[in-house]
């Protein structure tokens, strides 16, 4: 009854538009899923109403029509339905019917969004940071300064790049320890943590680590992609203990430190081992990238499904046109479900082996997201590989994913507290 007085009135309260416009999201009707994101931001910015029509038709977005936002669709290359008041109440009411796995949450608010990401990076070099720039989603980017100084306090939802939080340079090493670009690097990120008050960049990754860790706790949205997701969780379960070896910070690792990291302090992972050999590249037993056996022609995930009034949180972060997504690689690729802590959702998996590819959970009074893999449309992205162009890939699955959790955030409290 108390969904039934809900529905009607948020019909009522829309009644005095004529028209509509639907921005459908199914595979047949949306030409450009990605940029349609982009239009809900843009209304969500100019204080409009926007309803996320949670599986019905890929995901649909349904507002009051407006001759800026037919504009703005034609502009961007956005499909789009202008429809009736009454066609509206009644996909509405479709929608409402406790026998359709569907529900309607209005997004109220464009949050604001901060990229994690050191200077002098190209869009391209990060899956978020190309879709953001490609459907028009304005961002900021801030880096350890601005993170110790409680900067985040001032956004909404944060994206973590593809960064190193144990202050080993990307287990580069073996690889890439003669190249210019890694000696570079490598000088200027102690210069840049000694200029921060701290003697070793693994310092100031842990404390940069910390304070996102107190922001997410605090209420905020994290995002985090590749190798920013298990390296922040080895960072937060290191606190106090050398993992190090000498030619990342200059002196040698504690000794025994496996015994000693504390999994309670992370968000998703536990009872994981730690690589030790820093000619490996790999962190640790969280990443599942040379264990995985499965064929690039195999190599797909399936996306969960729950019930949208029930679950509205996972539902909104799954929203697509598809059920089955391409798989894709990184230096993190997909998480161990056997060390996934059991309060965490995997949302995403590979029904070959049962790894997780995207997994969200709480921390605190926030949220935030794990997903595995570098580029969503590039299989096996390498160093200098060329950038991702997504104006050949605007139905993308995997990247429609990112968009969902930079919109999560907007959707109504009530929604993100059930």
């Amino acid at each position: 009854m108390k969904k039934i007085i809900i529905i009607i009135t948020l019909l009522m309260s829309w009644s005095g538009f004529s028209n509509f416009i639907l921005i459908p999201m199914d595979f047949e009707s949306q030409d450009n899923h990605l940029k349609a994101y982009g239009i809900s931001y843009w209304l969500l910015e100019r204080d409009q109403k926007v309803q996320w029509l949670l599986n019905y038709r890929g995901g649909s977005f349904l507002s009051p029509y407006s001759d800026d936002l037919k504009r703005e669709c034609t502009i961007r290359g956005v499909s789009f339905e202008v429809i009736s008041n009454s066609k509206s109440e009644e996909i509405l009411r479709t929608i409402s019917s406790p026998s359709q796995n569907m529900e309607a949450v209005l997004l109220e608010k464009a949050p604001k969004i901060a990229v994690y990401s050191p200077q002098g990076n190209a869009p391209w070099d990060d899956a978020v940071t190309m879709v953001l720039e490609f459907a028009e989603i304005p961002y900021e980017t801030i880096y350890d300064k601005e993170v110790l100084a409680d900067e985040l306090l001032l956004y909404d939802w944060l994206h973590l790049h593809h960064e190193d939080f144990t202050g080993q340079y990307g287990k580069f090493y073996r690889a890439y320890r003669s190249a210019p670009w890694y000696i570079k690097e490598k000088k200027e990120a102690e210069a840049y943590a000694s200029s921060l008050g701290y003697d070793k960049v693994s310092e100031a990754k842990l404390a940069v680590s910390k304070k996102i860790n107190a922001y997410v706790i605090g209420g905020g949205f994290m995002f985090a992609m590749c190798s920013a997701t298990d390296s922040f969780d080895i960072a937060l379960s290191a606190d106090g203990v050398d993992i190090c070896e000498p030619m990342f910070d200059g002196d040698p690792s504690e000794a025994g430190y496996q015994n000693k990291i504390d999994y309670s302090k992370t968000f998703a992972f536990t009872d994981f081992i730690l690589e030790k050999d820093p000619m490996v590249y790999e962190y640790s037993s969280i990443d599942m990238t040379e264990r995985r056996a499965v064929p690039k022609s195999k190599d797909y995930f399936t996306l969960m499904d729950y019930s949208a009034k029930w679950d509205p949180i996972p539902t909104m972060l799954c929203q697509n046109h598809t059920a089955v997504v391409k798989g894709f690689m990184g230096q993190t690729t997909a998480f161990n479900p056997n060390q996934i802590k059991s309060n965490v959702l995997v949302m995403g998996k590979n029904k070959l082996n049962e790894e997780a590819r995207y997994i969200h959970g709480i921390k605190g009074k926030g949220f935030f997201t794990f997903y595995g893999g570098h580029d969503p449309e590039d299989y096996q992205h390498r160093v200098g590989d060329p950038k991702t162009e997504l104006e050949l890939h605007p139905k993308s699955p995997g990247y429609r994913l990112i968009l969902n959790n930079i919109l999560f955030p907007a959707a109504e409290k009530k929604k993100q507290k059930t």
